[in-house]
């Protein structure tokens, strides 16, 4: 490890003792270089930082945070996420209004919007409103309700929120499960009434998930796969996938 980035890294971890995590373009403006120096040197050789949707966040292996932000989930399969958040944001257009779920691809999503875009974001997770106020045009609207401190979502109290009275033009989901048979699921039990509600809503529903999420039931089932209009993932599917989004005119991005 060279000496400069030593003392960029050691520069970033002081500055993360003070907050939980730190908007790549800000740490590039506090430490007078480029984000491409920033992630380069993140992603260089390991260190107790790594980059997740935008953010520089502490490995929660290092620091052990018991928080949704610090989940392992929040650190798997980076990449994939990656590319279905860039896929995924090219269906986002302007004036266009957005529904984005809570899940740790949607971030990267947001990530990939131009800045220039202009749109409407709605949102019920607190992960996903810090990557939205990035967003130098987005009116951001924030689902308000009872705040989840294990999972960074907001649930209607009185089983009414602001999404009772919007109509968003697409709606993008994650999943912790996709089965051709069992449904899309989630093993938030939170998530459930939300993540319907939010499809309820939108005039269109995208399912975003990576290839290990295919194949996986989990607890919480809160939708058909039929329910969606397009699937972004990473990898094409096998060829059972491949028929059964054919036969239902399924948009398949990967």
């Amino acid at each position: 490890m060279s000496s400069r980035r030593t003392e960029r890294i050691y520069k970033l971890t002081q500055i993360l003792k003070d907050t939980d995590k730190v908007y790549v373009r800000d740490a590039a403006q506090q430490l007078n270089v480029s984000e491409m120096t920033i992630r380069r040197d993140l992603n260089a050789e390991p260190s107790s930082l790594i980059l997740l949707g935008g953010y520089i966040v502490t490995d929660p292996k290092v620091n052990g945070a018991n928080q949704y932000f610090f989940c392992e989930q929040q650190f798997k399969n980076i990449d994939e996420k990656r590319h279905i958040g860039q896929l995924a944001a090219q269906l986002i257009n302007d004036d266009e209004v957005i529904l984005f779920d809570s899940g740790t691809t949607v971030p990267f999503i947001i990530e990939s919007i131009p800045d220039e875009r202009r749109f409407t974001g709605i949102c019920y997770s607190l992960n996903t409103f810090m990557a939205l106020q990035e967003k130098p045009h987005c009116k951001v609207i924030l689902c308000g309700g009872e705040f989840k401190t294990s999972t960074h979502i907001f649930t209607a109290v009185g089983g009414h929120n602001e999404l009772n009275y919007l109509r968003p033009d697409k709606a993008f989901i994650s999943a912790a499960g996709v089965s051709l048979t069992q449904g899309v699921t989630t093993f938030i039990l939170d998530e459930i009434a939300l993540k319907a509600q939010a499809m309820a809503t939108a005039a269109q529903s995208i399912l975003v998930a990576d290839h290990n999420k295919f194949e996986q039931v989990r607890v919480g089932r809160f939708a058909s796969l039929d329910a969606f209009s397009c699937v972004v993932t990473d990898r094409q599917p096998d060829s059972a996938w491949l028929h059964y989004f054919k036969q239902q005119g399924t948009r398949l991005l990967y």
